[in-house]
């Protein structure tokens, strides 16, 4: 078995040892003869981040971008270790992190152009001739989210721009395929209600993204007339509509959160948090280490006003998700931490926390609205908004329309 020159070691231990991250960053400086000053401290962060054999890669591929006689300035160094494609690289991961928490650069805005490239995955499958008025859509979308930013006000987030340009997509496609119609000028209310028809029980959200997109193209000389105009949701007033889960389908899942050890820690502290306390999948997301008070046996969460006190098994299940932390060997702030966040201190993607229930059958949407409705129903939806940090018309939606008649006082005839 071939061994290390220097060290003696094999090649599978030499894989292994620690401090090959550390020779291979003296190698490299002293290959530089004028190293950046931050050099040494960026190994020691990598080695603490990765495992030897990948922390001696990216210094390698580091010095690969210091030697390439183009300016080693942090900002360009980080621009040139960016990967193309949906991840920016390990590289610029760790780079990004080191510079930005020392102040020597400017993070990369990685989101933003991964979400240029959904609304343009979005645009390309619209028929030519309908493509650029859909394309004036999302740039007034974005020019008003922008303004939204700028007074301090809500803006649209990606999810809400992009759902509305795959509406504008499958609503040109059907124009295309069905009517044959290639002028948004064409187009009248007997297409629109035909549209809405194909999927009933989006008909209220396409609606809504029709009528914003006729009030664009009327303004812009587009049309004449919004076919829109007349058109209703079909349903009476807004109210809460979506799934609740039963008692004994609560039960089961308790039970398997609390006493099937092979659950993983993750979805039982989800499903636990959402279950018992109608914490959502954007509050555990965002919780973080410095928020668990152990002596008090509390957490917080976003935008509540008060610490949450927990119960004995949703703090033994935080308990298993802090030593499966332990485990990872991270300094990642955040409680969730997964293999792709350990070596930052970004929180875990939205789409992990989607998908981490779907073990036990329910979405994580569906148990929490199944705790507020319940809170709303039995008790003052006001003091639910208060101690749940929400708008009050945000509790009023899952107020029920109807009294049950168990709840009421039995009357002799």
């Amino acid at each position: 078995m071939r061994r290390h020159a220097g060290l003696g070691l094999c090649s599978s231990c030499w894989q292994r040892h620690p401090d090959r991250a550390f020779i291979r960053g003296a190698h490299l400086a002293a290959q530089l003869g004028d190293p950046p000053g931050w050099l040494d401290d960026f190994v020691g962060y990598l080695a603490a981040r990765h495992n030897p054999a990948s922390a001696a890669a990216m210094v390698s591929t580091l010095g690969r971008l210091l030697t390439d006689e183009q300016s080693n300035h942090p900002q360009a160094l980080l621009a040139r270790a960016r990967l193309p494609g949906r991840s920016i690289g390990p590289l610029a991961r760790g780079l990004e992190g080191y510079f930005v928490s020392r102040a020597l650069a400017l993070p990369t805005d990685q989101e933003g152009q991964r979400a240029v490239l959904r609304r343009q995955r979005r645009l390309d499958p619209v028929p030519a001739n309908l493509r650029p008025a859909v394309g004036g859509f999302e740039a007034i979308m974005i020019s008003n989210r922008e303004r939204a930013r700028r007074s301090g006000t809500r803006p649209r987030t990606d999810h809400t721009i992009e759902t509305a340009l795959a509406t504008m997509r499958d609503f040109a496609c059907f124009l295309d395929s069905g009517s044959g119609k290639h002028d948004w000028a064409l187009v009248d209310r007997d297409d629109v209600e035909a549209f809405l028809a194909a999927l009933p029980r989006t008909r209220a959200r396409r609606l809504s993204v029709l009528r914003q997109f006729f009030r664009y193209a009327r303004r812009s000389r587009l049309i004449l007339v919004d076919p829109t105009d007349g058109v209703t949701t079909g349903r009476p007033a807004k109210g809460f509509t979506g799934q609740t889960l039963p008692i004994d389908q609560q039960r089961a899942l308790f039970r398997r959160w609390t006493s099937d050890d092979q659950v993983h820690p993750h979805e039982a502290l989800l499903g636990l948090l959402a279950l018992l306390h109608g914490a959502s999948s954007q509050e555990v997301r965002q919780l973080r280490c410095v928020d668990i008070e152990p002596a008090a046996k509390t957490l917080t969460l976003d935008r509540r006003p008060q610490p949450v006190p927990l119960d004995p098994a949703t703090w033994m299940q935080l308990e298993r998700c802090l030593a499966h932390r332990e485990g990872q060997r991270t300094a990642n702030p955040h409680l969730v931490v997964t293999r792709v966040t350990k070596a930052g201190t970004e929180p875990a993607s939205t789409a992990y926390f989607s998908h981490l229930l779907n073990a036990s059958g329910v979405p994580p949407r569906t148990v929490r609205c199944t705790r507020l409705a319940d809170l709303v129903n039995t008790m003052d939806p006001k003091i639910v908004a208060a101690a749940f940090g929400m708008d009050p018309e945000g509790a009023m939606f899952y107020l029920a329309d109807h009294v049950d008649d168990t709840r009421l006082e039995s009357r002799n005839p």
